[in-house]
């Protein structure tokens, strides 16, 4: 079995734990300097740790979560919701080479975060589409 590790550096580690608790679940570790989630659906290990900064700059464009369908979309977009997580409006876009259902999160770090489902794969788009899908 193989799994996505992802660690974020974070400024207030309260803060990014409320937000990952709503979009994850509870903690598998919890600590005073160190949070660590596990999600099972999907299966993504996060780590936060506090304190540490990045050049300005730093290369992590941002994080996304692939579902099934866009009932999939919509259903994860209301639990979130429901749970106290405000997400941008849900659209239809072509973005990174496919035509995709989505919308976008936030953390408390800035740190953005997408769940979409691919609808089709395109062989070729605007270079607009292939940068401006993902920017903040």
């Amino acid at each position: 079995m193989s799994a996505v590790h992802v660690s974020l550096n974070v400024r207030d580690l309260s803060k990014s734990v409320e937000f990952y608790r709503a979009l994850l679940g509870e903690p598998q570790k919890l600590k005073a300097d160190y949070a660590k989630f596990v999600g099972r659906e999907p299966e993504i290990h996060l780590a936060l740790q506090p304190g540490l900064t990045l050049p300005s700059g730093g290369s992590l464009v941002h994080l996304g979560i692939r579902v099934d369908s866009v009932e999939d979309v919509r259903r994860w977009r209301a639990d979130l919701k429901e749970r106290g997580i405000v997400s941008d409006e849900e659209k239809r876009e072509a973005c990174c080479y496919a035509l995709q259902d989505k919308f976008w999160l936030t953390d408390p770090d800035g740190n953005r975060w997408e769940v979409y489902a691919v609808l089709e794969d395109l062989e070729d788009v605007s270079r607009e589409a292939r940068t401006a899908c993902c920017a903040p």
